[in-house]
């Protein structure tokens, strides 16, 4: 599956949960270098998705931009799946 298509899936999910905000961040040259694909707001909760394929790999920047979100309290998380992206929203409502 292409990393468009899991986007696409992850989005339409995220559209269908009450109280969800869920933006496609498109990269360029005016965009913050390595900030995660998806940029969510559920529940009242930051949350950020790192979309890759199965054999995608993170870049180092893309990394450092993960782990600024969580020391800011928000959920930042590299998914390969809806399921994958499922199951951490799950997680976080029931926090």
């Amino acid at each position: 599956m292409k990393e468009r298509d899991i986007i696409a899936a992850i989005k339409a999910y995220i559209k269908s949960i009450p109280n969800s905000y869920c933006y496609k961040n498109h990269g360029s040259y005016f965009g913050q270098a390595g900030l995660p694909d998806l940029i969510c707001c559920i529940g009242g909760r930051f949350v950020a998705f790192e979309v890759k394929t199965d054999i995608g790999k993170l870049t180092p920047l893309q990394a450092v931009e993960i782990r600024k979100i969580k020391e800011a309290g928000g959920t930042s998380e590299i998914v390969r799946s809806l399921d994958e992206a499922r199951a951490v929203i799950e997680r976080l409502q029931k926090e």
